[in-house]
């Protein structure tokens, strides 16, 4: 017999590139504008994001290891509490998806509005641009094409140069008078501190990704802890001085409606040059986002409608299997969310959907986090090595972090985030309705059995 060729794994630093590639979109390029109505006190915001975001890391890292199944906290929650919290997380974690697709797109329009002015001023044409991107990758991922290995580690080195140049570079050169009073905000700080918290934990979606190939990941009982945690650590770290650096770069009132702050900071530093260098990245790494987060829209439909958690129509695919169906309607989604909102400014658009995008992530978050614990107790043996009391305490705090991030989001956005999950459930009522009429009719007393096929 022949053998089979060995499979290609993902080692720790392919797996680690993939966690910082994938948290590194579009949001960090933006987010400094929506930070500045906060003030400094902001970074103590992303200190304690980060915190939460490492708990996550470490809760996602040992779910992987025990259960190295793709899914990520849609398999977790399935598991651990039966199909309704299973489709509850699928659906969340698809509407968090395709509302923070348009999130990429907005930013991606703001910082092309550096080269191109008329899309800081028009907003018919700024809405214009966002969907002609977004339609662009869409018909682009329904026909298959793949993005190779070369391609993904190009992008993350785009992405990573803009924010280095003003994390590092930018930093000698930030004065203080620009940073403003340390709690801008009005309100108390711990008030601000968690509003500020929800915007800045949308910068770590995407921390489970190392979880997701777990069967693709040489040695991953190691490697996917290692990946997860020194991935988000490295993040964090850019992050934390990249915010640092806009801060003292950019005057607060010129920063608050700010399209491309890392551009405007890089400006000050350096001079236009650089701001030009920063703003291309931004756009190719805020394209580059996007045309993986759509592909990802597709998948996860797909795969809820494979186990019978979403319509059938889901899983149908084209010739060369991709998602078809969960593609256009999820950019039908897109579309009618940033149609609904052009008409406030770029940074308004983008605030308030990451918040919408950030509150539907972790609620999935919060669920497989809850799983952990379940799972920590219902099924020991799957976590061998382990110590039991660390464990669940990593948990427990992480389900805090989890509950304090939504409630940071604000009313409005618990508000209609909580609509759309609760939107769900006549659809998964109606899916459980079609199943059981699909049951009672193969076991109807008295029918008769099918002819049997020739052979």
């Amino acid at each position: 017999m022949t053998a089979q060729p060995a499979r290609r794994r993902l080692g720790l630093w392919m797996a680690t590139a993939l966690v910082v590639g994938n948290m590194i979109g579009s949001g960090v390029f933006l987010l400094p504008s929506s930070l500045a109505a906060y003030g400094p006190i902001s970074l103590v915001a992303w200190v304690l994001t980060a915190a939460g975001a490492i708990l996550l890391a470490l809760v996602f890292a040992r779910l992987a290891r025990a259960y190295p199944k793709t899914g990520g906290p849609y398999a977790y929650a399935r598991k651990a509490f039966g199909d309704f919290v299973g489709f509850q997380t699928a659906w969340g974690y698809w509407i968090a998806i395709w509302a923070g697709n348009a999130a990429i797109a907005v930013a991606f329009v703001g910082y092309l509005a550096h080269f191109w002015d008329a899309l800081g001023e028009d907003k018919v044409l700024a809405a214009g641009v966002g969907l002609a991107a977004i339609w662009l990758l869409t018909a682009v991922n329904a026909y298959g094409i793949r993005q190779g290995g070369a391609v993904q580690v190009a992008t993350t080195i785009i992405k990573l140069v803009p924010l280095l140049l003003i994390a590092v570079g930018g930093i000698f050169f930030v004065k203080s008078g620009n940073f403003g009073e340390f709690n801008a905000s009005g309100g108390s700080a711990f008030g601000a501190v968690t509003a500020v918290a929800a915007l800045t934990l949308w910068s770590f979606i995407g921390l489970e990704s190392a979880t997701v190939p777990a069967e693709d990941v040489k040695n991953p009982e190691k490697n996917i802890p290692r990946a997860t945690v020194a991935g988000t650590a490295v993040t964090a770290l850019i992050y934390i001085l990249g915010t640092v650096a806009v801060l003292g770069l950019v005057p607060a009132a010129a920063l608050a409606t700010s399209t491309a702050p890392f551009a405007d900071a890089a400006d000050a530093a350096f001079g236009g040059w650089a701001a030009d260098l920063v703003a291309a990245g931004a756009v190719i790494s805020a394209f580059g986002a996007l045309n993986g987060w759509i592909l990802l829209q597709g998948q996860i439909p797909l795969a809820a409608a494979r186990d019978g958690l979403f319509p059938r129509v889901f899983a149908r695919t084209g010739r060369d299997g991709t998602p078809i169906v969960g593609l256009v309607v999820s950019s039908v989604l897109v579309t009618g969310l940033m149609v609904m909102n052009y008409n406030a400014s770029l940074v308004d658009q983008f605030t308030f959907i990451i918040l919408l995008a950030t509150l539907t992530t972790v609620i999935p978050y919060a669920y497989a986090t809850a799983a952990d614990l379940v799972l920590l107790a219902t099924d020991r043996a799957a976590f061998s090595g382990g110590r039991l009391a660390r464990d669940a305490v990593i948990a427990l705090l992480a389900f805090g972090y989890s509950v304090w991030a939504i409630a940071g989001a604000g009313y409005e956005v618990v508000y209609k985030g909580t609509l759309l999950i609760f939107a769900g459930m006549p659809v998964y009522a109606w899916l459980k309705y079609r199943d059981q009429r699909t049951t009672d009719r193969t076991t109807r007393p008295g029918k008769p059995e099918p002819p049997a096929q020739a052979a």
